[in-house]
This record gives structure tokens, C-alpha cells and sequence, in this order.
């Protein structure tokens, strides 16, 4: 028993609580985003019933990748179109295909109702109730989707239970008190909204090119590589500049015309 609080032990809880963190910065967008559509006075009940769920069946996702981990790694299908596309899907791959389809669609989804303000506001009216429910559940499904890489580099880092187990509590814990904040963001600032989505669209790229790449997908005789965290934070920065800047240029433009 004492060999199991050691200081190895708290030091890899320090380094996996920090990559819980990092992580799952494109998780947490997803989440301030989803919970933002509902009523305001429903917001952080959906975050913490979300959020609270999900790091329940996070410990009970851990368990089950610890110990029949071979079963998720293991191709279930796979399909080849010679020299067109191909790929060996198991069940992590479909896992991540799927979430990355289900946020581009979100997102897409988002944006055209954007385009239409007057459809979008009649639909959040008819619907406050059951979109409750519904955000609470895409919270949970894609925080699970998000977690089989903390989950998978956890169990690269460590063996033992708690240390993995801890971590994700309070990477959970994190995210609740900080999906608040970005949430209470982008309801004073409406006009990132159109900015959070397009990232959105791009962390569903993201999935899509890791599920691939766990598939060994090849469209055309290139295999498909995944967008690396670099690569993504880099084109998170470069949109916010431009948003920046645009944002003062046409604020420029509307004085100049004044």
C-alpha cells in the first residue's frame, strides 16, 4: 500500500493532470460552445451534470482500456478500393471518425443557422427543453471521444489506477470551472461566436484526420497523417489575429465614413 503514494507517483499525477490540460483545451471549447445554446439559467447545470457524467464513465472508459485495451487496437473491418481508398478500422479509429463527423456537423449545422438569425432564434424557442437534455448527452459522448488520448497516453506514462483516475477528476474539475468563464466570454463578445465555430469545424478535421490515421486510411496512394496539437493551436492563434484585426479595420472603415 505504501508503495503506491510514492513521489514518483505524485510527480507522474502532476505531469498527467497537466496533459489532461492540455489536452483538453479543444474539448473545453466544445464544451462552453454546446452548453452556451441553453437556457441561461439551465447553462451550468448542463456543465456540471455534462461534465460530472462524463468523468464518471472516463474512470469506468479507464478501467476498460486497461484492461481489454488489445480489443480497441485490434482491426475489426477493413476495405480497400485499389489505388482509390482503403483503410483497417478498429473500434478506437470508428470512435474518433465518429466524433469528428459529428462536430463538423454541429458546427456546420451552427454556422447555417447562423446565416439565417431569424430560423435560429425560433428554433432555440420551440426547443429550450429538449435541447437540454440533448446538450447534456453531446457533452458526455464527445468528452468521451476527446479522452481516449489523455486516456491512451496516460496508461503509456503509468500503471497505477488512482494516479490516472485522479487526474481525470481533476482535469474534470477544471473543465467545469472553466467552461463557465469561456461560456460567460462568448455571450458578452457574440462576435466570436462565428470564430468559435469555425475552430470547431477545424477540431472535427482534427478527429477526422487522427481516426484516419488510426485506420491506416489511404486516399489515393497517400496515407492520411493526423493534424498534430502544434499544427492546430498554431491555426487557433492565426484566426484570432485575423479576427483581431479585421475587427479593427472595419472599425476603422466605419469611423473613416462617420
Amino acid at each position: 500500500m505504501e508503495g503506491l503514494f510514492t513521489l514518483d507517483n505524485f510527480i507522474t499525477l502532476g505531469m498527467l493532470t497537466l496533459l489532461q490540460m492540455v489536452l483538453g483545451l479543444d474539448n473545453l471549447l466544445y464544451i462552453s460552445m454546446e452548453s452556451g445554446q441553453a437556457p441561461p439559467s439551465e447553462q451550468k447545470r448542463v456543465r456540471l451534470l455534462g461534465i460530472g457524467i462524463a468523468i464518471v464513465l472516463r474512470i469506468v472508459l479507464l478501467f476498460v482500456l486497461v484492461s481489454l485495451i488489445d480489443l480497441f487496437q485490434d482491426p475489426v473491418f477493413g476495405f480497400h478500393l485499389e489505388g482509390i481508398v482503403g483503410g483497417e478500422f478498429n473500434i478506437h479509429s470508428l470512435i474518433v471518425l465518429a466524433g469528428g463527423v459529428f462536430i463538423i456537423y454541429t458546427s456546420v449545422k451552427e454556422i447555417w443557422h447562423m446565416m439565417s438569425f431569424k430560423e435560429h432564434n425560433e428554433d432555440q424557442h420551440n426547443s429550450k427543453q429538449k435541447s437540454v437534455t440533448r446538450i447534456i448527452i453531446s457533452i458526455i459522448i464527445m468528452n468521451l471521444v476527446f479522452s481516449f488520448d489523455s486516456i491512451l497516453s496516460a496508461i503509456a506514462l503509468t500503471d497505477v489506477f488512482w494516479v490516472m483516475a485522479v487526474a481525470i477528476v481533476i482535469g474534470g474539475v477544471m473543465m467545469i470551472w472553466l467552461a463557465g468563464k469561456v461560456t460567460a466570454f462568448l455571450k458578452k463578445n457574440r462576435m466570436y461566436e462565428v470564430l468559435g465555430l469555425f475552430i470547431l469545424f477545424i477540431v472535427g478535421i482534427m478527429l477526422m484526420s487522427e481516426g484516419g490515421h488510426l485506420a491506416h486510411m489511404e486516399f489515393f496512394g497517400s496515407e492520411i497523417t493526423p493534424m498534430s496539437k502544434g499544427t492546430f493551436y498554431f491555426v487557433i492563434i492565426t484566426l484570432v489575429i485575423i479576427d483581431i484585426v479585421q475587427g479593427r479595420y472595419q472599425k476603422k472603415i466605419s469611423g473613416g465614413l462617420n
